[in-house]
């Protein structure tokens, strides 16, 4: 008589755990995890809608593919990587929100997230507040004009765009200039005082990208290529990026 197999368990069939596989190192090595809870004490997130960086682990290690990629969690966490420093094995867990997040049709994704992105497409700036490069421009040289008629040591400051053969292509969050111009000028004092050779680029000045955060890998790309070659066509060595 032929002996039968007797099957008391099987794994969990998870598509989101064979793909954590291939794009995390090691396999994900999700295994390693120790439930020591050292990525979740430093989790700004911890706590929110019921989750944790531990809690959404375990449940990605045991194939809970529903719930690890509709939980509105994955919204919330930063990406500062906290959790990945804090763990002892090492565990990538921002890889892991990231592809959950990418689970969502775009439609779903939050709206001030997916606007900011398309904000940062339609401008050759790449603000994600939609500000023109034309304004910005106005921006800087009206708020470097006040500075150097209220403050004399600073007569001297510049805040160039597009010069040709600077040595840093630095940019700006483009909240900053659109409400908040004043919060530029520390930077400036800082590039005037040591005497740095620096320039803005009226492509690719805007320092954020919340393509990243959107989890689109295409637009966060586009919007990279095109701050790097900015960069490059002007032929500066450096890329400061403020975010």
């Amino acid at each position: 008589m032929a002996d039968a197999a007797v099957k008391v368990g099987t794994e969990p069939k998870t598509t989101f755990m064979d793909k954590v596989k291939e794009i995390v190192p090691e396999g994900g090595n999700l295994n390693l995890c120790l439930t020591c809870g050292a990525c979740s004490a430093g989790c700004p997130a911890t706590g929110l809608e019921g989750m944790d960086p531990r809690k959404f682990l375990r449940m990605a290690a045991l194939g809970l593919d529903e719930e690890v990629t509709s939980t509105p969690w994955v919204w919330m966490c930063t990406q500062c990587m906290r959790c990945v420093h804090a763990c002892p094995m090492n565990i990538n867990i921002p890889q892991l929100v990231f592809y959950a997040r990418q689970s969502w049709p775009r439609e779903d994704r939050p709206k001030g997230i997916r606007g900011s992105c398309d904000f940062a497409l339609k401008t050759e700036g790449n603000s994600a507040m939609g500000a023109n490069s034309d304004d910005f421009k106005f921006v800087v040289e009206d708020v470097l004009d006040e500075v150097r008629e209220n403050q004399p040591q600073f007569k001297d400051m510049v805040a160039p765009i597009d010069k040709e053969g600077a040595y840093f292509f630095f940019n700006q969050n483009s909240r900053e200039p659109v409400t908040e111009p004043e919060e530029m000028i520390p930077s400036w004092k800082i590039f005037h005082t040591v005497g740095a050779d620096w320039t803005y680029g009226s492509r690719g000045w805007g320092g954020e990208n919340y393509c990243m955060f959107l989890a689109d890998e295409d637009a966060w790309e586009q919007v990279v290529r095109n701050k790097v070659k900015a960069c490059e066509d002007l032929g500066c060595k450096v890329y400061l990026n403020t975010e």
